[in-house]
């Protein structure tokens, strides 16, 4: 998957998953956009990977129609959109999730993927070419005690359809991905704080493992890419197989590897 010459913009694109999908566009001859609310680390990230960078407020509608205008008039069309900004919840009671942490997720992870996909969309469908991969999760596809982030990634998952048949005659590709327990610089975070165990994680996959940013930026570069010019409107799970290895447990677990067994 080459993309020279192709002008990249990533939302949250200075850390974890945004910062995989950067460098990999880059290494593949795209010229990329990393914005991100923290400036220097998109800077630190652009001087890294030959690219530039720029602050984004995603929650901002405003700010998201400036930065695409900002970035066409210096760089010109911009070909392919990763909305890879958000922010995380800590699993809590619903009645302990205060308005506040409600809100904020809400501002970010859905109404900041909504205002940059249509900031940058809309240019492209008047263009009549471009394709933009929102990053959803695997926890807007089933039950979790994250009553805020969890319903804020299942709007994601229908908008991207619906984006998708809106532009679809425009020549707009809108495709998401939803991570599953993704081993960012976050996560390991928790881990080391000893806020989350590394064994639960894993062994909740049918692989048996979690997942790296640079997993979810090879699906993402395939949904961007050419080879995926048919595919519109899917939500594609990269997970190590933790969507279907839920119900097992009801069965006694998942099998060992067959070259454990007797």
């Amino acid at each position: 998957m080459s993309f020279t010459g192709r002008i990249a913009v990533i939302t949250g694109g200075a850390s974890g998953i945004g910062a995989a999908c950067s460098r990999m566009l880059a290494e593949r001859g795209a010229k990329v956009v990393v914005t991100d609310r923290d400036l220097a680390r998109a800077q630190a990230l652009a001087a890294e990977i030959g690219g530039s960078a720029l602050t984004l407020d995603v929650g901002s509608r405003a700010a998201n129609d400036e930065a695409a205008a900002e970035i066409e008039a210096r760089l010109g069309p911009v070909d392919i959109l990763v909305t890879s900004a958000g922010v995380l919840q800590r699993p809590l009671r619903a009645e302990l999730l205060s308005e506040a942490d409600v809100e904020e997720v809400v501002r970010i992870d859905q109404i900041g993927t909504w205002n940059s996909s249509v900031a940058f969309g809309a240019r492209m469908a008047r263009r009549g070419q471009g394709s933009i991969v929102t990053i959803a999760s695997i926890a807007g596809m089933r039950s979790m005690p994250l009553h805020a982030y969890s319903p804020a990634k299942a709007a994601v998952i229908e908008m991207t359809r619906c984006l998708a048949a809106e532009w679809g005659r425009s020549g707009v590709r809108v495709n998401a991905v939803s991570p599953g327990f993704t081993l960012t610089p976050a996560l390991a975070n928790a881990i080391a704080a000893g806020e989350r165990d590394p064994s639960l994680l894993e062994g909740a996959s049918a692989q048996g493992r979690m997942v790296t940013p640079e997993d979810i930026a090879e699906a993402v570069l395939f949904l961007a890419s050419d080879a995926a010019r048919s595919i519109t409107g899917i939500n594609l799970p990269v997970d190590a197989g933790w969507l279907v290895a839920g119900s097992w447990p009801t069965y006694g677990g998942l099998p060992p590897a067959r070259g454990n067994l007797p």
